[in-house]
This record gives structure tokens, C-alpha cells and sequence, in this order.
């Protein structure tokens, strides 16, 4: 992730704004500006990590904010441990990052520092349960676009630091052709047909299946990845079987109503993908905490 990218530096501007934290009265009337602190934060749960580099970000954002309404904060140092990074799985009690730094800056951006890392590790958690749900299969876990919006790219790569890919990241980035467009579009055969004659350059093309007859209508036309939707593990493994003999350069995914109870499931069923939208959408965030003292040192 470059965490100072325009794109990512927007994000996190528009969230201290939000939270007009360089206004933050509470601060400005109770703790002297001149003072130094330390700040902590602390797993108080075990989780998978996600988005260690906001910090460091979104106080450095903050400064600059700070500095522009006349009231300077000056330079911040964030550490963390060598073994603390993207991806890796925190124990209660774990200590993420230390910062030193002004300590009434560091009240004003607890709260968007800490919602940014609990959401993205509490993604990248989720993530990991349903990535080791399948271990030992051909499946991969896919997202989908079911995000905040404003905020995919940082719930994007939150999956993969939880060990799953992304699917499309927009609708620019390969052909999906679904029930709705199906249904305006005149009919899969039809829309796969025109799907494939003016696609640009590379882009793939798949359709959303959930008859039988869809899935031989794809079949048929050509479909490049083929998405089995809201069928049962049994009807997947079928689907699969026939895909794999007509098509067997087709990448297969099943969706639709996947649960950490079923996943293995539909893994066992022999598709390339599962793709699995709660873990954007439905993530309880992990719980970390974080702690500001007096820096005496």
C-alpha cells in the first residue's frame, strides 16, 4: 500500500476533516499544546493486522493540516517492532506502534486512526478465517465490491492482507455479465456474443450462472470465467464437472450465500474461487486500543 499515493491521502484527509479534528475543542480547552506524549496501541484481541501505515500517515496529514490553521505541532516518530507488519497475526495484548510525539495531536487522531486500523484489521481477520476455512484445496478466496464507498482501496487491501485476492476493483476492470444485464441486455447468449467481440484488449469476460440452462448457454458462447451463484455445493460439483470437459482452461468461481460453515464445501467441489462478499460488508471490526501518557523521557 503506498500510503502516500494522492488517492490514500485523500482518504485519510477527508477523515480527520470529518472529524474536524485539527477543531478538536475538547483538546484545545484541557491539555497544553506544548506537551509531549507517547502514544500505544495495543491488539486487545488476537486479529490479523491491516493498515499499520495509517498511522504514520494520518499524522503526518494532520500535522500539515495543523500547521495551515497556524498552530504547529512538529514532527512525529511512529515505531513498531520488526515483527509487526501487514498481514500478521497479533496476540491479546500485543503491542501495534508506539508514537512520539505532540500529545494533543495525538488525542485529536485517535479516533480516525484507531475506526482506519480496526476496520482494515478487522477485514483482514475475517479474510484469514475463511482463507484457512479452505486450506489444503485449489480455492482461493475473491472479494467482491460490496465496500465503503470511498474507502475500497483500503478495504481491498485489507483482503490481502488477510491472504485472499481481489476481484474486479471497479467496473472498468473486466467484463461481468450478471442477472440484470441478462434480463435489459436481451439474454446471456446475445450479451456473452457482444461481451466478446468488443471487449478492450485483455479484459476477460464472465458470466453469472444459476440454471442449468444459463450454464449451458455460457458454455456454449465461450465464457472466459463462469460464476456459479446461489447454487448448492452438490449442483456446484456438477457444474464443475461439465465446465471442466467443455472449457477446461475456464476459471470457476461459486458465490452467493457463502458462510465460514459452507466454504469448505463449495471448496471441495473443485472451483478456482470462492468469492465472498461479507468480509467487506458484514466484519466486525477487531478490537485495539490506544493509550496516550506523558512522554517524561
Amino acid at each position: 500500500m503506498d500510503w502516500k499515493s494522492k488517492k490514500i491521502r485523500a482518504i485519510l484527509e477527508n477523515a480527520l476533516l470529518e472529524d474536524k479534528a485539527v477543531q478538536d475543542i475538547t483538546t484545545a480547552l484541557t491539555i497544553d499544546r506544548k506537551l509531549r506524549g507517547t502514544g500505544t496501541i495495543v491488539a486487545r484481541q488476537p486479529c490479523v493486522l491491516a493498515g499499520l501505515g495509517c498511522i504514520a500517515a494520518t499524522m503526518e496529514i494532520f500535522a500539515e493540516l495543523a500547521a495551515k490553521g497556524g498552530a504547529p505541532v512538529g514532527r512525529f516518530t511512529v515505531v513498531s517492532h520488526p515483527e509487526i507488519f501487514d498481514g500478521v497475526k497479533l496476540k491479546k495484548g500485543q503491542p501495534i506502534a508506539v508514537i512520539r510525539g505532540n500529545a494533543a495531536a495525538m488525542l485529536s487522531t485517535e479516533r480516525v486512526i484507531l475506526n482506519l486500523l480496526q476496520r482494515m484489521s478487522g477485514i483482514a481477520t475475517a479474510t484469514n478465517e475463511f482463507v484457512r476455512a479452505v486450506a489444503g484445496t485449489r480455492t482461493k478466496i475473491l472479494d467482491t465490491r460490496k465496500t465503503i464507498p470511498g474507502l475500497r482501496p483500503l478495504d481491498k487491501y485489507s483482503v490481502c492482507c488477510g491472504g485472499g485476492l481481489n476481484h474486479r476493483q471497479d467496473l472498468q476492470d473486466g467484463v461481468s455479465i450478471k442477472d440484470n444485464h441478462i434480463s435489459v441486455g436481451g439474454g446471456m447468449a446475445k450479451m456473452l456474443e457482444s461481451a466478446l467481440k468488443f471487449r478492450r484488449g485483455k479484459q476477460w469476460v464472465q458470466v453469472e450462472v444459476r440454471t442449468q440452462s444459463d450454464l449451458d448457454t455460457a458454455i456454449a458462447g465461450g465464457a472466459e470465467s463462469i460464476l456459479l451463484d446461489d447454487m448448492t455445493p452438490a449442483a456446484v460439483k456438477k457444474a464443475v464437472k461439465q465446465i471442466r470437459e467443455a472449457l477446461p482452461g475456464v476459471q470457476v468461481e461459486a458465490g452467493g450465500s457463502i458462510t465460514l460453515a459452507n466454504v469448505a464445501d463449495y471448496a471441495k467441489a473443485g472451483v478456482d474461487f470462492v468469492v465472498v462478499g461479507a468480509v467487506t460488508s458484514a466484519s466486525a471490526w477487531a478490537d485495539l486500543s490506544m493509550k496516550v501518557s506523558v512522554d517524561v523521557s
